[in-house]
């Protein structure tokens, strides 16, 4: 079975207590398509994120799902996550494609063609793009429109993530712009019935999308 061409890519809450969240994690990852989970615990130490990483990496692993740490490929590296997510200064992105060897690394590039066109040509296995809403999550300075999307899916065939704001009632004109992820935090952990139902209305709306290409 081929996988559809736009996915779900779930980011853990920025504060969490991990034997709590195991449960919701479960729920959110058993109840429909997540390509990948990116820890970003902001804030957090190094041995905090390492036992987060101890208890839900296992949780995503059973589930066929890529655990990502956000920030820090050192100790993605150390941690034996599946890869890393880095934002434009988080570190040596150059050196962090050499650590992270066979393993994911994902590049923050803004709304910006030419940071993009960087991380693809050191080897990053996607480009992420936003914010393109408004967002809880962090402070919104740069904007992303889905022309960008569309650009990038044109040109490259290496996979976009589109970030920032996106729920199920926002998202198809980033699917229908070509957007390979689409990665969340509020519209499934924040969910009114649940990160289940956050999970399944995400996945409902990213099919229905697809439909109306």
């Amino acid at each position: 079975m081929s996988e559809p061409p736009c996915r779900l890519y779930l980011i853990t809450p920025q504060k969490l207590d991990p034997a709590a969240f195991q449960a919701s994690l479960a729920a959110a990852l058993d109840a429909g398509d997540v390509a990948c989970v990116q820890l970003r615990l902001k804030d957090a130490t190094e041995d905090e994120i390492a036992r987060a990483t101890e208890r839900l990496m296992p949780i995503a692993r059973d589930r066929n799902v890529a655990f990502l740490l956000n920030d820090n490929a050192a100790l993605a590296a150390k941690l034996g996550c599946d890869g890393a997510h880095l934002g434009q200064g988080d570190g040596n992105h150059v050196a962090a494609r050499r650590l992270l060897e066979g393993q994911i690394l994902g590049i923050t590039c803004h709304a910006s063609r030419h940071l993009a066109m960087e991380a693809g040509e050191l080897g990053a296995d996607y480009v992420a793009f936003g914010a393109f809403f408004p967002t809880d999550s962090k402070e919104t300075i740069h904007r992303a429109g889905p022309e960008i999307l569309a650009w990038w899916n044109e040109m490259f065939e290496i996979p976009s993530v589109a970030i920032g704001g996106i729920t199920s009632a926002n998202c198809a004109s980033l699917v229908q712009a070509g957007a390979d992820f689409l990665a969340v935090i509020g519209a499934v952990w924040n969910h009114p019935e649940g990160p289940a139902a956050g999970v399944q209305a995400m996945n409902a709306a990213i099919a229905a999308a697809l439909q109306q290409t």
